[in-house]
Formats: structure tokens, sequence, C-alpha cells
């Protein structure tokens, strides 16, 4: 068999439907984020601005996170030793843990090495713990969740995106003695829009269902304290999964669940993606700790990034550029072809120093590829003026359609 040939197949596949996806080498600047380095292909470089990063809030680059990796690091070394259970539990991730039980208001947290494997390990051993489990999942949930979900071999209910109603005809359709757990997501990540949080915890109480929220793109962002929306809300303690991660508004890396004690204990006992996985680095921890502490009390950094997110929606509207708004901090630019959206980010990025990457089919379903911009704090004036004019340029460069702009 030529498997080479399958290979080639395959490949091709994805470049003809203009959804290859080419890794961009960026070199991060310390201290000037989000300016950065483009390591191109031909072996030169040139300067560009990152508008497509997950450092939401520039918490990669804090002085205060750096000095706390920094001493972790000079103390323990570059790795933790081993698994939580074998030499990989440290004073460091101990902290960690304890800071974001903290952050939630719950009795436990546990952490794993993203958010995705947190998602994926705690949905699939979930059945382990509550035979006949019945798991509703939003139809839009993450793929980590989805992967989770269809793992455990347990029964499913996919329920039409945020559509409570029907959610409540396949809650009604089960068997109202089978356990059962609700998993959706407070801020979903592709069109920004929010999850109506209160309507699907008053479903679980009517039903007795177990809640499962992923605040991936919402932890450090939204509430008081950085808790998500969630806690904006004060829903947080009603809730009980909580799934986040430290490589978004925290700017490191790792991932978490936060829960009851007993919940967080059962996991890690019978979770193969937490048992048999190397701690994260003393060093990450430490620096995700720090970040998560210096977050709860810094309310003006997230009202900034909310401003910042805002600003840029009016201005892209303003043009009569596609843009999706339902509040959230994710701007996405609706442009509906996979060659026109490479098209307009290789142009953005060769004539502009403008970095955003384009979101294809499979992260999106086929014509509704877009460009996500993630506006942050310390992107300033200048650079958004960069990104608006480039992007009015390129908008008709490219002969895309415009919305019709209301008088």
């Amino acid at each position: 068999m030529d498997h080479t040939a399958y290979l080639d197949a395959a490949l091709a596949r994805l470049h003809e439907e203009g959804r290859y996806r080419v890794f961009m080498d960026i070199e991060r600047a310390r201290g000037q984020f989000p300016h950065a380095t483009w390591h191109k292909p031909d072996g030169t470089t040139a300067p560009v601005v990152v508008w497509c990063g997950n450092d939401y809030l520039g918490m990669g680059q804090h002085p205060e996170v750096l000095a706390a990796m920094h001493e972790a690091l000079d103390a323990t070394g570059a790795g933790s030793g081993g698994t939580r259970n074998i030499s990989g539990t440290t004073v460091w991730h101990k902290r960690l843990e304890a800071e974001l039980a903290d952050l939630h208001r719950k009795e436990a947290a546990l952490l794993f090495t993203s958010a995705y494997i947190a998602n994926d390990a705690t949905l699939s051993t979930l059945p382990k713990l509550f035979p006949g489990l019945i798991i509703y999942s939003d139809a839009l949930n993450h793929a980590s969740m989805i992967e989770g979900i269809r793992r455990n071999g347990g029964a499913k209910r996919v329920f039409r995106h945020n559509d409570t109603e029907h959610l409540r005809e396949l809650l009604e359709a089960d068997d109202p003695d089978a356990p059962k757990l609700i998993a959706f997501e407070s801020v979903y990540s592709m069109d920004g829009d929010f999850g109506p949080i209160e309507a699907i915890l008053d479903l679980a109480q009517e039903f007795g269902a177990l809640t499962y929220i992923d605040e991936v793109h919402a932890v450090g962002m939204y509430g008081p304290r950085g808790g998500g929306v969630a806690e904006r809300d004060g829903l947080m303690g009603r809730i009980d999964i909580i799934n986040g991660t430290l490589a978004k508004a925290y700017g490191v890396m790792g991932g978490y669940i936060a829960a009851s004690a007993k919940m967080v204990d059962a996991i890690r006992s019978y979770a193969p993606g937490f048992i048999f996985t190397t701690s994260l680095p003393p060093a990450v921890a430490a620096g995700a700790a720090t970040s998560v502490r210096l977050l709860k009390g810094d309310r003006a950094r997230r009202e900034a990034h909310q401003q910042a997110a805002a600003v840029l929606k009016t201005r892209f509207k303003a043009l009569g550029l596609p843009v999706i708004d339902h509040g959230s901090h994710i701007v996405p630019v609706m442009v509906g072809d996979p060659v026109h959206t490479k098209q307009l980010s290789d142009l953005l990025l060769s004539e502009h120093g403008i970095y955003v990457q384009p979101i294809n089919y499979p992260t999106v379903p086929r014509g509704t590829e877009r460009l996500r911009f993630t506006p942050s704090p310390v992107h300033g004036p200048d650079e958004m003026d960069r990104l608006v004019r480039a992007m009015d340029a390129l908008w008709s460069q490219c002969a895309l359609n415009r919305a019709e702009l209301s008088a």
C-alpha cells in the first residue's frame, strides 16, 4: 500500500478547500506585547502586532508573574518530576489550586495541563462515578467537551444552542430517576455569545441535574474578582463543576476544575487523563497563581479590556464590516469563504504587519469562516487605527460585501 499517496490526498483536500493551516513563527518580546517579531519562511524577520492572541489581558508579560516564575524556577528547577501521585505535587501546585478554589468560592480545585484535558478527562470520568448518567450538551460546546462526552460511553443528548425549551423537552423525555448532568459554556468563543446560565440552572434544579460550565473565555475577565460570567451574574454557588483555563486571561498555561471537595477527590482518583499525566512545571504553577491573585483585585484591567472590545466593534461597524456582537469581548468579522478569509489574513500580515489567524472549518461551520480579533488593554489607539485602516482597505481590495449602515 502506498501510504504516502493517502497522506498527499488528505493534505491536497485541505489546500483545495482553502483551509490548510500554516504555523506562523511569532516571537513575542518581553514587555512589548502585543508587538512581536514574525520569522518569515525565507529566513527574514518583520515586526507585527498580534490581534488574535488569547493572552487577553497581557498578563503573560506582567512583571510580578514573571518574577514568580523566576523564583520557582530558581528554587525547584525546570520540571515537576512526575505525575501528581508520584513526586509531581509541590507547594506551587497546592497554592495554585487554593487560589482557584477561592476564586470560584468552591471547596477545592484540581489542576490539569490544559482546559482541553480538564474537560475531556472530567466529562469522560463522570459516568464512572454516576452509573447511568445522561449528559445534556449544548450543540456548540467546545471540541474538548464533545470529545469527553463521546468517550465516556454513557448516554448523551444534544440540545440546540442556547435553546432551553429544547433542553426541557429532552429532560422531560428521560427517566426522572436517572442521574443527569447539563454541560454548557458561559461564553462561546467563535460568536462571542453568552450561555443562558440562570435558565439552565433553574432547569437543573427542577430536574435534579448536576451542572458543568466551561468558563474558559471568561475567567479573569468577568465578575468582581474575575470568577467568570457566573460570578458576574451571582450564580457561581449554584454550579456544581466549573472549568477554566490559565492560558488565556491569566497568560500562562494549564486548566482546572473547581467543585466540592468530594467531587474533586473522585475525579482525581478516577480520571486517567489526570492520573497518568506529568504535572505542570512548578514555575508555570507559580506564575499562574500570581496571575490569578493579581486579577482578583484588578477591575481596571477588566474594564479596559471590555472598553477596547467595544470600541473596535463600533469602528468596524462604522465601516460596514459584518461584525457579530453579542456584548462579549470577542470580535468576529464574518467573511463566509475560506479562500477569502485566508487571503485577508495573509494580506494583513504581509502588507500591514498585522497578525490575525483565519478561522475556518472545522472550527466553525462551512460558510461562516471569519477573522476573530481579540483586543486587549495593551492594544493602544495607534495599533487600533492601523488595524481599522487596513481592514477598510483590504475589504475593498478583496471586493467583499459590506453591511448596510443605518442612518
